[in-house]
């Protein structure tokens, strides 16, 4: 696999781009479910890219929350689905465990608020601007993402 480097200006360009990509509504696109009781469902348009296979999406799932001089993170499985009769895939984010966190002795007044994500499974997508990625999350959870693309430069392994 390639390895894969943000690249800011695509990612720049790609938010700068969403909301003309959005202009048609989510229903209009396919019969996506609305968010069932205690669930919000979070669409993300993509802007269209020459290579779309040299990108791909990091879902961001997580909370804002109190934090000191540990690490912390949250606990969560990003698992997809599949709109029947469509064939169009949609995420899900069952259950968010935690927070877990190490355990530093952290000096007095470190205390911040800070987003929190969730780690786990299936948090990076495939990039595809001709489907929105739609995400049913837990109301608490606020999705956020980054885009990621392949460097040009390939390297060689070397025999040892």
């Amino acid at each position: 696999m390639n390895s894969l480097t943000v690249n800011a200006s695509a990612a720049l360009f790609a938010l700068g781009l969403a909301g003309v990509v959005h202009a048609a509504k989510l229903e209009e696109t396919a019969p996506y479910p609305k968010a069932e009781s205690g669930f919000t469902r979070q669409v993300i348009h993509l802007a269209p890219q020459a290579r779309e296979d040299d990108f791909q999406v990091e879902i961001l799932a997580g909370k804002t929350m109190t934090v000191d001089c540990n690490h912390p993170r949250l606990g969560g499985i990003l698992e997809e689905k599949n709109l029947e009769g469509w064939g169009y895939p949609f995420y899900r984010l069952e259950k968010v465990i935690g927070p877990m966190s190490t355990l530093m002795a952290c000096p007095a007044g470190t205390s911040r608020q800070d987003f929190v994500p969730v780690v786990g499974d299936g948090f990076l997508l495939r990039y595809n601007s001709k489907l929105p990625l739609v995400l049913y999350v837990p109301k608490d959870i606020e999705v956020r993402y980054r885009i990621w693309s392949a460097s040009n430069k390939v390297e060689k392994a070397v025999q040892e």
